[in-house]
């Protein structure tokens, strides 16, 4: 399978950030290359395996495929999956680098029968060319206008069958008539502490360096139900055993490398912390906005809404409201700090996603 990449996503930095880095392009890759190798996601695995099968039986394209969680799961990884499992080629996108239709249909015309066409970010695509992926996806054909004014003339292309496989963290935010027009929809879920102790250790394998039981564990724990957060923290791990310690990871040095990466022992860091502090310390506990949230640290609204809160809501620190957001007693006894009598209880308020 031949994998072509018409982006290089520029991501921070942060050691438990689930945003793919430049690390990831090095020289050993951690990722599976099978469904059999693919740990976690097991509905939307399984239900892909038959799927697979039956677009290979008839001779067909994959249905196209939608994949949308919060990042660092494995939507891009099952993606190339799909891919080597069909015998086909892959081309990777994202939604932001696709500027002017003229791209889309650059891309679209160069497919072979039967290829992947991966759009990561596909929520960010600009209209017009979303309006191009419509025909694309129904009808294998796209329609483009050549020249302007009376002179302009319209042209319908046709297309090889191909696969349209887009993730998002934000499936909201997709238009309907794009998202309807996907086959197979698969909601990618948080990893169990089990599921990540498998990948970490495979991972550990691959990297040739020796970890114990405990340390399984403790990584596991703390990589926020997260693959991309686990592998990273592995890898500083063993950075940190190879020049401090002997070369094999073990408890000693796993505790040592968290304490200096400043991850607690739910996988919690600094700016973690920060926010919950903010909402606590500064705003009574809630409700506050998210808009005030993100002037007060410093950080975007949109990482804040991708990158920490999905982390926070999922661990009962945080809670949205029709108000604002809210820490629950839980956020006061993890950072140490007394509950007062009137905090919030989940029941109080009608939850919303916004």
């Amino acid at each position: 399978m031949r994998v072509e990449n018409d982006i290089e996503l520029e991501k921070g930095e942060r050691i438990i950030s689930p945003e793919s880095g430049t690390e990831e392009h090095g020289e050993f890759t951690l990722r599976p290359k099978s469904l059999d190798e693919y740990v976690g996601q097991k509905k939307a695995t399984d239900n892909l395996k038959v799927f697979i099968e039956a677009a290979k039986l008839r001779g067909e394209p994959l249905d196209h495929v939608l994949f949308y969680g919060p990042p660092g799961l494995g939507k891009t990884t099952l993606a190339g999956i799909i891919a080597s499992e069909l015998g086909v080629d892959m081309r990777i996108t994202s939604g932001p680098a696709i500027e002017h239709a003229g791209d889309l249909a650059a891309l679209l015309t160069n497919l072979n029968q039967g290829d992947v066409l991966f759009i990561d970010e596909i929520h960010r695509l600009n209209r017009t060319a979303e309006e191009i992926l419509y025909s694309a996806m129904e009808d294998y054909e796209i329609d483009m206008i050549v020249g302007k004014g009376p002179s302009a003339k319209s042209y319908r292309i046709p297309l090889a069958g191909f696969t349209l496989i887009g993730a998002t963290t934000r499936a909201g935010s997709l238009s309907a008539p794009l998202r309807d027009r996907f086959g197979i929809i698969s909601k990618f879920e948080l990893y169990t502490t089990d599921e990540l102790a498998t990948i970490i250790k495979r991972s550990a394998n691959l990297l040739n360096i020796a970890i114990d039981e405990q340390s399984l564990s403790e990584l596991s724990a703390r990589s926020r139900g997260t693959p991309r957060v686990s592998n990273r923290l592995l890898k500083r791990v063993r950075d940190f055993s190879q020049v401090q310690g002997s070369g094999s990871i073990n408890m000693e040095i796993t505790e040592s490398t968290l304490a200096s990466l400043g991850i607690d022992k739910l996988g919690l860091e600094g700016l973690d912390r920060d926010i919950l502090r903010l909402i606590i310390e500064r705003f009574g506990g809630g409700p506050v906005g998210i808009d005030t949230i993100s002037a007060s640290i410093g950080e975007e609204r949109i990482t804040i809404e991708d990158v920490y809160e999905p982390y926070l809501l999922q661990s009962g620190f945080l809670h949205r409201t029709p108000k604002g957001r809210v820490a629950t007693p839980e956020a006061y006894l993890h950072l140490g700090l007394p509950v007062p009598q009137d905090a919030f209880v989940p029941e109080q308020l009608e939850l919303l996603d916004d």
